[in-house]
């Protein structure tokens, strides 16, 4: 029997929904998967673009509900604190893509312990922020690509909120480095006099703990606004 076209229609349109739905989980998981020379030199994804396994809160045994994937993207849309990563990391090439809205700020940490109340107590922080609309710009200690509060990075390297920014941080038994969009933009060495005479002259000051562990969770920091990441990935080096 042939069926009229309200009927071919019907059944049509959920299945495009179907298809259109399907082709948009595997363009998201598609950014977020590593190529074979990746998989060859040791990279490990630390977010596959469609869950939030591998992370959990901040002192917390489950990912906070502020904390979600959005197209492809895990994502702070919501308070929740402060996430790490289940498994824990001494030398380490990370690499990953984040995204700021207008006035954002955000950080990532390294060697994390959860011997504090508040994650950048114990493991240094590579600063996020949107440079442009954020008063923590004004000082290039604090603006993006920087080892908060210690080590400045330079201007200009940043790109507008809204747009992606890759990020890369190297850490090498106590050498770091940090890249933006392809640039080294920070290095340091911890735990030396210069290393030390930084801290002393900061707040870090405060926790004995701080930059000591030889290694530690990953950490991305929930500082009150929306911020994304996305293909997330890290290298361990022996």
């Amino acid at each position: 029997m042939r069926r009229s076209r309200a009927a071919v229609r019907s059944t049509f349109l959920p299945f495009v929904a179907l298809s259109l739905a399907s082709c948009h989980a595997a363009a998201q998981a598609a950014a977020n998967r590593l190529s074979p020379e990746e998989q060859r030199g040791g990279w490990v994804l630390l977010f596959d673009g469609m869950s939030t396994d591998g992370w959990r809160g901040y002192r917390k045994p489950a990912i906070p509900a502020g904390w979600t994937v959005v197209d492809g993207a895990l994502t702070r849309t919501g308070d929740g604190g402060d996430i790490i990563t289940t498994g824990q990391y001494g030398s380490f090439e990370l690499a990953l893509g984040w995204k700021l809205a207008p006035g954002g700020n955000s950080g990532v940490m390294y060697r994390v312990t959860e011997a504090e109340e508040w994650s950048y107590r114990t493991g240094p922080e590579m600063q996020i922020l949107d440079d442009a609309a954020h008063a923590d710009g004004l000082n290039r200690l604090t603006a993006a690509g920087a080892a908060y509060g210690l080590y400045a990075a330079p201007a200009g390297i940043v790109k507008p909120a809204g747009e992606w920014n890759q990020a890369r941080i190297l850490v090498q038994g106590n050498r770091v480095e940090h890249w933006l969009n392809g640039v080294k933009v920070v290095s340091y060495e911890l735990g030396s006099a210069e290393w030390e005479a930084k801290v002393a002259a900061s707040k870090f000051k405060e926790w004995p703990g701080y930059g000591r562990a030889p290694r530690g969770h990953i950490a991305l920091q929930d500082h009150g606004d929306p911020v994304a990441f996305r293909n997330i990935k890290i290298r361990e080096i022996q």
